[in-house]
């Protein structure tokens, strides 16, 4: 077995089952899983990479730039901030993707064959990529770049089955954090140039803990009465959990569960009874179900309007600001504390902002 070793390889495994929670059927199901992998594991040899590439003594032996496939933007977008000069990053899901819904076609598996290296973000996020991962790391690194954000930092809902709430990146704190891993396993990979690796993870932490300072700034501006987000799916927890704000999904944890008639008569009657002004739609999830909601609210004699588009399980589109992590995050307090009654300038942390933020009648 090379350098990487088996545990270097089961980041996919220890992020879906790091809550003490687990049933029986659960842990049952991870032994097979365990076994199934570390057979998998026996079969190549883990150095081998794009055109017989391989790390040894002497550092990286492949061509520069490194490859590294990442699943989705807010991956992709840590990779290549760590990555720097060195890494050409090549993500597999794109704006507007839904990444609990996503299967892999046959250009995504050949992607993640031809790589060097591959990043995702784990806690079951990717949970229909699963299998095709733990086929690819047979032969190279695959790295959950969640797995080294300590687990006080991670939520486990009552209602998830024993499983912990995926959507890091919501809290900009918790997710710098994930820098840490992308760092340390390009720099098992490359060794040469860990120190390159190293110090850019630590800019963008510094660039990173401005955003999360405008976040707590400008979400803290809105009137105590008012912080309530509701939103299409549970995907903002840790947005609340890190800016004081209650949290309400019309859907669970993973855009699969569906929005039942009572889930939504109850989110109308807390509306009608807190006076909430606004409700948002994400740009990967369809919006029917705020609709009703909003339809709901009306037919008890309330106005209320939708706040705007929040990025929640994917980033804007590529090359523009909002399709970075930092534009993603900026966008969504920007517009929530704006919709809310806060004060955040129009063009957000640093003016970039292109969208003008309003309410939709």
């Amino acid at each position: 077995m090379s350098g990487w070793g088996v545990a270097d390889k089961m980041g996919c495994l220890q992020s879906e089952n790091r809550s003490s929670g687990l049933s029986k059927i659960h842990l049952n199901k991870l032994f097979l899983l365990m076994v199934g992998l570390s057979l998998l594991l026996g079969c190549g040899d883990p150095s081998k990479t794009r055109e017989g590439a391989k790390t040894t003594d002497q550092g990286y032996q492949g061509k520069y730039p490194i490859v590294a496939v990442a699943t989705v933007g807010m991956v992709a977008d840590l990779v290549r901030n760590v990555g720097g000069e060195h890494v050409k990053v090549v993500q597999v899901m794109g704006s507007g993707i839904d990444p609990h819904l996503y299967k892999a076609t046959r250009d995504d598996v050949q992607k993640l064959l031809d790589c060097e290296i591959v990043f995702y973000s784990g806690l079951m996020l990717e949970g229909k990529l699963s299998d095709v991962l733990v086929k690819v790391a047979r032969g190279k690194p695959v790295v959950a770049v969640t797995e080294q954000i300590e687990a006080s930092k991670l939520l486990e809902p009552e209602d998830f089955q024993g499983h912990l709430d995926p959507h890091v990146w919501m809290d900009v704190d918790a997710w710098s954090r994930g820098g840490e891993a992308v760092a340390t396993a390009l720099s098992k990979l490359d060794p040469t140039h860990s120190d390159q690796y190293r110090r850019n993870s630590q800019a963008y932490q510094l660039q990173l803990a401005e955003l999360h300072e405008y976040g707590k700034t400008a979400l803290g501006s809105i009137p105590r009465e008012q912080r309530i987000l509701i939103t299409s799916h549970d995907a903002f927890n840790y947005f609340g959990r890190a800016y004081g704000l209650e949290v309400q999904g019309i859907q669970g944890l993973s855009t699969e569960s569906e929005a039942g008639l009572q889930r939504i008569n109850d989110l109308v009657s807390l509306i009608v009874e807190k006076g909430v002004r606004s409700v948002f739609v994400e740009s990967s999830v369809p919006r029917k179900n705020v609709e009703a909601i909003v339809e709901g609210v009306r037919s008890r004699g309330k106005e209320i309007s939708i706040g705007g588009e929040l990025y929640s399980d994917a980033m804007g589109k590529q090359g523009d600001y909002e399709g970075t992590y930092i534009g993603m995050l900026d966008h969504n307090i920007t517009l929530v504390a704006r919709s809310l009654g806060g004060e955040a300038p129009e063009g957000g942390l640093h003016g970039k902002l292109k969208t003008v933020h309003g309410t939709e009648k």
